[in-house]
């Protein structure tokens, strides 16, 4: 899965949710904000991917500082940071458009 803020356009009332569906196309959810069962899902979920990213940039890190790391291991590192920062956006993006759409005061 990757992230492609382009095929994601943001519309007012949506909620991006962190997964695809079929085709890798992205997935909304209609929502009143009152949190149900699929919001409280993406939540627990958006959580678990901004926790995985934290662990795969200490990873890309290691193996950055390694002299002796080879090309695998790179691409490896490379691979798993883009992934994670493709997820890193999509919350960011889901987050900062429910920010802009939230009523003054909230």
């Amino acid at each position: 899965m990757s992230y492609d803020r382009d095929a994601a356009p943001l519309w007012p009332g949506l909620r991006l949710l962190p997964w695809e569906g079929e085709g890798g196309k992205p997935c909304f959810l209609s929502a009143d904000g009152a949190g149900g069962v699929l919001a409280r899902l993406a939540d627990e979920i958006e959580a678990e991917q901004l926790c995985d990213g934290a662990e795969v940039l200490r990873g890309a890190v290691a193996v950055l500082d390694d002299g002796k790391a080879g090309e695998h291991a790179l691409r490896r590192a490379l691979r798993a940071t883009t992934q994670a920062f493709g997820n890193v956006l999509r919350v960011a993006d889901s987050r900062g458009s429910r920010l802009s759409a939230a009523p003054d005061g909230d």
